[in-house]
């Protein structure tokens, strides 16, 4: 077996084949944000109802989720590259699709096909750069610029959708997609080379069908355990998923070419890397979550505003992942990834300072203090994940890392998420003023949003106490996340040293 120091390091065509890559991975989480700029927008165009409107929100995310493993495993049999290029198209496609919709079930339909399209992106170029780049000091270079262009593309997103939708209808939001996936069709041929499994054998479709189902039930049941609408079918849609998922376990023992290789899991170093991967989207997904909800209904910002201050911590995360390369060839893997947590934790502990009137600049701090922080965490648990399969492998490999991050970021959600809902509704029921109409104070107590939207409709008085009471809610239960969240960072630092403490040197890649 050769290490990845004897590895053939990668030239001039691989680093322009790495700048080809990054363009859908900014897409991919342009496509996440974007569309909540524009949702009054096209609500005001094509009227859908509220469950509709929900479903044009959800089902892109929802989709993604459910068919990155399906996607992964398919990018190792029929070609990683060929199956970058065709999800491209569709995703274009889809994309002209959307912005063109004249009804909100036309609509629904094109965010499905994009969300299809999208989970073809994250897993074949992961797995692309596994291929490209052998070397374990640039192989983790280029898999910080693969998750800086998701940050990137998370940071743009808002801004670039604020500036369209200030000129142009609600649909251009999604033709920014069509020019870069025509260069990446353009270009890819061209530089990006093509890897498959030549072992690969034949796909079984029943065992995609199931972790279709399996992935897609938990991920909705989580989510819809997050808006804290209803319990009991969420709950049944989470056991139904673990039960589909163990039939999809137990068929995988009985193929002779199964559908995901289980010896994948014998690996310590993958197991404690998917751990560290889940936790760390966990305590990251919430409270990015929050903080965009802060900005915006605490402190009164536009999203367009929300999205500029924001932007610091955008660049601080790429920073982070540019970063974490140097760390690790100066430390072990496993003090890069603790000393990354416990970095983050000092910036969660900043934002416990936040009170509903003021808070702009302590925001700004924790917010980029935390992002330096995770940014080398997900990079070298990235790098490990993938680093540590056969090559071949890396399409399956790169599917589980991406839906091991939607499990994480939809836990944190759905756990922080209910707790500062459960927080807000017991200080405002507490506090709301006693002339409020009984409908205006369901709504009020429901959400934020449903507060401001209450304050706007009674007399100005009194929508000042709620607004008041109302945010002061708010802000206490996410001052009680984050402490929360520094508290797990400070955990997943210490969890990450004993589990990866026998790690030392370059990542240990098979071949």
């Amino acid at each position: 077996m050769n290490t990845t120091r004897d590895a053939v390091r990668a030239g001039p065509r691989e680093w322009a084949g790495l700048a080809v890559i990054a363009l859908p991975c900014l897409l991919y989480s342009m496509d996440l944000t974007v569309l909540n700029l524009a949702v009054p927008h096209l609500s005001a165009d094509l009227e859908p109802s509220g469950a509709q409107l929900l479903w044009i929100v959800d089902i892109y995310g929802f989709l993604i989720a459910g068919s990155l493993i399906t996607m992964g495993t398919l990018g190792d049999r029929i070609g990683r590259r060929l199956l970058l290029l065709v999800g491209a198209a569709a995703f274009g496609f889809a994309s002209v699709l959307a912005a063109f919709s004249s009804s909100a079930e036309m609509l629904i339909v094109a965010r499905a096909l994009l969300g299809v399209a999208a989970a073809t992106l994250a897993p074949s170029t992961l797995s692309l750069i596994r291929n490209m780049f052998l070397d374990s000091q640039q192989r983790r270079f280029a898999i910080g610029v693969w998750i800086a262009s998701f940050s990137a593309g998370g940071a743009i997103g808002p801004l670039l959708g604020g500036l369209l939708l200030e000129y142009f209808w609600w649909g251009s939001v999604f033709l920014l997609n069509v020019p870069v996936m025509i260069l990446l069709l353009a270009l890819g041929p061209i530089l990006l080379p093509e890897f498959r499994d030549p072992k690969a054998g034949r796909m079984d479709l029943i065992s995609a069908a199931l972790s279709l189902m399996a992935v897609l039930a938990v991920i909705y049941g989580i989510k819809k355990l997050a808006e804290n609408s209803e319990v009991v079918l969420p709950t049944l849609s989470i056991v139904a998923g673990l039960v589909i998922g163990a039939v999809f376990l137990r068929r995988q023992q009985t193929l002779k070419e199964p559908f995901i290789d289980l010896s994948l899991f014998r690996s310590g170093v993958f197991n404690a890397s998917l751990a560290v991967n889940i936790l760390g989207f966990f305590i990251a997904f919430g409270t990015f979550l929050f903080i965009a909800q802060y900005l915006q209904l605490v402190l009164g910002m536009s999203p367009l505003q929300a999205g500029l201050w924001t932007a610091p911590s955008g660049i601080a995360f790429i920073a982070g992942s540019m970063l974490a390369p140097v760390f690790a060839g100066r430390m072990r893997v496993a003090s890069v990834m603790a000393s990354g947590f416990a970095f983050a934790a000092i910036g969660f502990l900043v934002l416990t300072q936040i009170d509903s009137s003021r808070g702009l600049v302590v925001v700004v701090t924790g917010f980029i203090i935390l992002s330096l922080g995770l940014a080398p965490v997900f990079t070298m648990a990235t790098d490990l994940i993938v680093g540590t399969v056969p090559p071949e492998r890396a399409g399956i490999a790169s599917g589980l890392s991406e839906t091991s991050t939607e499990f994480g970021g939809a836990l944190g959600i759905a756990v922080l998420g209910s707790l500062v809902t459960a927080i807000y509704r017991s200080r405002v029921v507490a506090g709301i003023p006693a002339d409020m109409p009984a409908e205006a104070v369901e709504t009020a107590g429901d959400t934020l949003g449903g507060a401001v939207a209450v304050a706007g409709r009674v007399p100005h008085h009194v929508g000042l106490a709620l607004l008041e009471t109302a945010r002061e809610a708010f802000t206490h239960g996410v001052v009680v996340a984050v402490a929360i969240s520094a508290v797990l960072a400070v955990a997943a630092a210490i969890l990450t040293m004993r589990m990866l403490r026998d790690l030392r040197g370059p990542t240990p890649a098979a071949d």
